[in-house]
């Protein structure tokens, strides 16, 4: 799933803020300095965005921020920050509790055939809309997909998660009109059958893609038209949509005819899409989560990797030598030491810790100014990159000073100066996905904990998600194998090995690996700060 940071510093206070979009957290590190009226040490400053623009506070009411949703159809999105919101209104067959583990979800149970090959879901019979109008059968589940599926739908990702599912290609070209794989037994039962029996397949599911939606209310809508009703969505979660102001907040009131035992206790959750200083907010009690600044600071890893990635079908970056130089001209301890103050971690790999397959005794590419500008010489020099752009997300403000630190390096070491290119999110992806460039600048977090999620959703030659176009043929073979291997240690072993020769090709320049942090009200209990987005808030309490 994409995801996004953005680097700043606060003049005068000497911070430097991280902010991870993605409704995973919002990350500050503190390092000294002296007061400044817009300080958060400054008590009594207000936050008019806040104060001007939110009702009083209600009981059981949690407050927090949150990243501004591209899309709230769980068909559509493929960004972390609309994600956060989507797991929190729909909910599918199965899903992540918060120590990250598979559970049943609308479905109550499974069966697998002995060949691992097809799944019977046995739906729970008290499953409703969010309007009580009607039960959830099996017939919604296999509209849904078949609707994510549909070409006229426009998903990008669709096909990404669903793929494995027989039938798929043949409805994706047009020659089905349904999906074989996906089968209604009854109300109460589905039955998909998928092609090779791959171990991460109910990890697969729980991407919005496969979660249930309104045949009533979504009609014909698209990823880009129609699609008002994601403004009210008549979903099945754990929270419904109780308001949403577009670019100020999204608000969510608890479903109290939620199906699972663990019933949300939150009354109400608030995310601030925009406001006044986070700091302030939280010392004056209008947010309850925010950054770290005292002992109810926490902080963990979470899996996600930033990275520059390069159009490998067109030239420059067609040349291996190029992209290699661009790694060898990086100094990522360097960026990462003197302006993230080491709140994020050098990344040598595409896989990032946490994640079951990474390496910590990968080398990578190491830094060598000397050697990538000899390396590019050869490949041409630097007039083959004069026309070059960095594209990236953001509007409206300042490229990150980490990119900027990382520019600042190209240029000295490979004497280019690359321009940044900023859009607006939800056009960069889509220009991404287009393949509308020639470099850029990216994030990518787990959707689940498997190493395929990275290396062959973004790396393999054939998937619709490798918007580099990178293509090694021994890649594709390590990769293809360790889909179906049943021996965990080999298809590790696979991985690995997969993920040396990519590293080696330089599609990626792998920057840093993120980490969570959060400061959290002494009165909110069971905050749950997951390494990717999972549905959480319904274990959160507020005792005051």
């Amino acid at each position: 799933m994409e995801t996004r940071r953005l680097v700043l510093t606060l003049t005068g206070i000497g911070v430097v803020l991280i902010v991870v979009l993605g409704g995973l957290s919002i990350a500050l590190l503190a390092t000294g300095g002296g007061n400044d009226s817009s300080s958060a040490q400054n008590g009594s400053q207000t936050s008019p965005a806040a104060t001007a623009q939110l009702p009083q506070r209600v009981a059981g009411e949690l407050r927090l921020f949150g990243g501004d949703p591209i899309s709230l159809d769980p068909a559509c999105a493929s960004d972390a920050d609309s994600a956060a919101y989507i797991v929190e209104l729909f909910s599918g067959l199965v899903s992540f509790d918060k120590d990250l583990k598979i559970i049943p979800d609308i479905a109550e149970s499974w069966d697998t055939s002995g060949d691992g090959k097809v799944y019977t879901f046995h739906l729970r019979k008290n499953v409703e809309f969010h309007d009580g109008s009607r039960r959830v059968v099996a017939d919604d589940f296999k509209f849904s997909m078949e609707r994510a599926l549909n070409p006229n739908t426009q998903s990008t990702v669709a096909e990404v998660y669903l793929n494995d599912i027989v039938g798929v290609d043949d409805f994706l070209a047009g020659r089905a009109q349904e999906v074989s794989g996906v089968k209604v037994i009854n109300d109460d039962t589905l039955e998909i059958t998928i092609k090779d029996p791959i171990v991460y397949f109910l990890d697969k599911l729980t991407y919005p893609t496969a979660y249930v939606v309104d045949r009533r209310e979504v009609g014909n809508s698209t990823c880009f038209q129609g699609a008002d009703w994601t403004q009210h969505p008549n979903g099945t979660g754990p929270f419904k949509m109780k308001e949403f102001v577009l670019g100020q907040r999204v608000v969510l009131e608890a479903n109290p005819q939620f199906y699972l035992d663990r019933k949300p206790s939150l009354s109400e959750i608030t995310y601030l899409l925009s406001g006044g200083s986070s700091l302030v907010m939280y010392e004056n009690n209008e947010v309850d989560v925010s950054e770290p600044l005292n002992k109810e600071y926490r902080t963990g890893a979470n899996m996600s990797t930033d990275y520059i990635g390069f159009n490998t079908q067109e030239a420059p970056f067609n040349d291996p030598r190029v992209r290699k130089a661009f790694a060898m001209a990086t100094d990522k301890d360097l960026v990462a030491k003197t302006v993230l103050m080491d709140i994020l971690l050098p990344a040598k790999g595409v896989l990032p810790p946490g994640m079951p397959g990474y390496d910590q005794n990968l080398a990578g590419i190491a830094y060598d100014p000397e050697g990538a500008k000899a390396l590019l010489d050869e490949a041409g020099g630097p007039d083959i990159l004069k026309d070059v752009t960095l594209l990236t997300s953001g509007q409206g403000a300042a490229p990150s000073e980490a990119l900027a630190a990382v520019t600042a390096l190209w240029k000295q070491n490979l004497g280019v100066d690359i321009q940044i290119e900023q859009e607006e999110l939800g056009i960069f992806l889509r220009d991404i996905d287009k393949g509308n460039f020639k470099m850029f600048s990216l994030g990518w977090i787990a959707d689940y904990p498997d190493p395929q999620n990275f290396l062959e959703i973004k790396l393999h030659s054939q998937s619709p998600d490798n918007e580099t176009k990178y293509s090694n043929p021994k890649v594709d073979e390590l990769l293809d194998g360790a889909r179906t291997e049943s021996d965990q240690a080999k298809r590790v072993s696979d991985y690995q090995e997969a993920e040396k020769l990519i590293v080696d090709d330089a599609p990626w320049v792998p920057l840093f690996f993120g980490q969570d942090s959060v400061l959290v009200k002494p009165y909110v209990k069971n905050f749950v700060n997951a390494p990717f987005v999972i549905p959480r808030m319904r274990y959160v309490t507020i005792e005051r």
